[in-house]
């Protein structure tokens, strides 16, 4: 009886023994490190192409034809799409009718009678002339009467101011057909500029990303047609919120993570600050460009970043999951000790002094 009870007490003793051990072995026990660390601000945004703009009509219509295919390269002044419209089409045919008609050497005829009109009266104010002078040389030799005399006269008069006029009237007549033709040229241009605007053009070189409406569909100048952008060449819009803005600067560094391509990490700066804040939102936009591109992007793709503030070279540094209470640690000997620290990042702490690089410290339990 006496032996089975010690073998009992040496079962429960063994037992204690391996549940401590497995603590004790269970514990995760580390030293500081010394190495870099950087104080950083999340942002979260969109991949866009440089350049990057949705294509708006200036005109309503029906879309008659899309001259392009997504994904197609274009260079500036590539036509997209085609939009009918029955009136403006009607417009430009009578404007064109118009100007044909008003040319000068479609009313050259007019011209021409009043020109003859205006000879005729030169030739009868010249006839006229000589009747009086003859008139005048006949009354000199007391020959006539003055009732002629004074006829003759008067019909020179008349002559000379019937020729007068009939100047005045061919040169109006000039001027007023000019001044048609001239008007109905430009309005016939406004209505060629007009037409011009249903074939609508890119506005840049790049690549067409997308075609957002269908042929037979109807257009407003309010509905986007297609998206276009640069080909090789993107940038990252960022959302920082009001919180940091004050600390981000041009020229900061920006590490890059993507969904596309996880596990890798790009490195940008910081090119552009809005200066407007979004009131919805209450972030501003950031935008930065890419010093490390992905291989290969597309217009807003997801990106998150951290936009590095400083950089601390060669300081103690431990797990942030290490720290308790922001500045306390667990010392091996199961001590709760402070420490204060310094920067911080998603991972690590600087530890600025309760620490050496010599020290071990336990991991809190969760």
């Amino acid at each position: 009886m006496q032996k089975s009870t010690q073998n009992s007490i040496f079962s429960v003793f063994s037992l204690l023994a391996i549940v401590i051990f497995s603590c004790q072995s269970h514990e995760t026990k580390i030293q500081p490190t010394v190495e870099d660390i950087s104080e950083s601000v999340y942002a979260s945004g969109i991949v866009k192409s440089e350049n990057q703009y949705q294509v708006f009509s200036t005109v309503s219509g029906i879309i008659k034809e899309i001259l392009v295919a997504e994904g197609e390269r274009v260079t500036k002044g590539t036509p997209l799409l085609r939009i009918f419209n029955k009136t403006s089409e009607l417009n430009a045919r009578n404007a064109q009718l118009t100007a044909d008609y008003a040319k000068l050497s479609e009313n050259q005829q007019k011209l021409d009678e009043l020109k003859m009109a205006v000879e005729v009266a030169k030739i009868k104010k010249e006839n006229d002339s000589l009747l009086l002078e003859r008139k005048r040389q006949l009354w000199a030799q007391n020959i006539g009467t003055a009732v002629e005399l004074e006829q003759t006269t008067l019909n020179y008069q008349g002559s000379v101011s019937n020729y007068r006029s009939a100047q005045i009237r061919l040169e109006d007549l000039r001027r007023q057909l000019e001044l048609n033709a001239k008007q109905t040229s430009n309005n016939f241009e406004i209505s060629t500029t007009l037409a011009d605007e249903y074939i609508i053009k890119s506005e840049v070189d790049g690549k067409v990303y997308d075609i957002l409406k269908e042929k037979g569909e109807l257009v407003t100048v309010q509905n986007p047609l297609a998206l276009i952008g640069s080909e090789n060449q993107f940038f990252l819009e960022l959302q920082v919120d009001e919180y940091d803005i004050a600390r981000i600067k041009e020229g900061q560094q920006v590490l890059i993570n993507m969904d596309s391509y996880k596990g890798q990490v790009f490195k940008g700066i910081v090119t552009r600050i809005n200066p407007v804040m979004n009131e919805r939102s209450k972030s501003f936009t950031v935008e930065a460009d890419f010093i490390t591109q992905p291989p290969l992007l597309y217009p807003f793709l997801t990106a998150e970043a951290n936009i590095v503030i400083q950089i601390k070279e060669n300081v103690l540094t431990i797990p942030r999951n290490y720290l308790v209470d922001d500045s306390f640690v667990w010392t091996a000997g199961k001590k709760k000790k402070k420490v204060t620290t310094g920067l911080k990042d998603y991972q690590k702490v600087e530890i600025l002094d309760g620490l050496t690089p010599d020290d071990f410290i336990l991991k809190p339990e969760q």
